[in-house]
């Protein structure tokens, strides 16, 4: 009687194990599932045939990928020309330029040394100087303004994997009907939608976006 009643303990507590690894385990996958569509929502890609030119988007974060993808989509012959954009300047800078302050090469040769490098002639590239953009709306005010004066009217933008999207919804929103704006993350951005929370860099760059998200409706609302 004590031994099938010590059994029937065991086995109740082998199926509450059981269950509650079960449970874990479901709960492990979910999460990684959840996290991993905030990853992927931040990631879009489409890209035509052919355009006019490859914009490659300026941010403080790395622009080696950007570059890169940009120049693959030249050598493929997806586009014609890549545009590149920069020279940014803060009071702090200008003050330095005021005495006489020359910076030691100029601000788009980095860019351009890549490119060349890359397979892009160097008659290919139109580099706008930006100096007053510090942000994804302003870039896009500065930049896209300068293509539509000069007659360009679709364009593929280059930049980060978790800032395609919002990268591609505002230029077309500012520019619809003006421009046919599509996008190609770069291919070599080091942002995995997959796994993104296992990497401190990674994590700030899905809270700054969301972030960013947020405060772009909240202009919209309130201006």
């Amino acid at each position: 009687m004590g031994i099938q009643i010590s059994l029937g303990v065991m086995i109740s507590g082998i199926r509450k194990i059981f269950f509650t690894v079960l449970l874990l385990a479901f709960l492990v996958v979910l999460h990684a599932s959840i996290l991993g569509w905030i990853g992927s929502f931040l990631v879009v890609r489409n890209i035509p045939e052919k355009a006019e030119a490859a914009v490659v988007l300026y941010s403080g974060v790395d622009i080696y990928p950007r570059l890169l993808e940009a120049a693959d989509l030249y050598r493929k012959g997806t586009v014609r020309r890549i545009i590149i954009n920069g020279n940014r300047k803060t009071e702090v800078l200008r003050k330095l330029e005021s005495t006489g302050y020359k910076p030691a090469c100029k601000w788009n040769s980095d860019e351009i040394n890549v490119l060349t490098h890359t397979g892009v002639d160097k008659n290919d590239i139109i580099a706008i100087s930006a100096e007053d953009a510090y942000d994804t709306i302003s870039e896009a005010a500065i930049v896209g303004s300068t293509l539509v004066n000069n007659g360009i009217t679709n364009i593929i933008i280059t930049t980060s994997r978790f800032h395609s999207r919002r990268a591609l919804h505002i230029w077309k929103n500012m520019y619809k009907g003006h421009l046919q704006v599509y996008m190609a993350p770069a291919a070599d951005d080091p942002f995995d939608p997959g796994s993104w929370w296992k990497s401190g860099r990674q994590i700030r760059w899905v809270l700054s976006e969301y972030g960013a998200w947020i405060y772009y409706y909240w202009m919209k609302i309130f201006n």
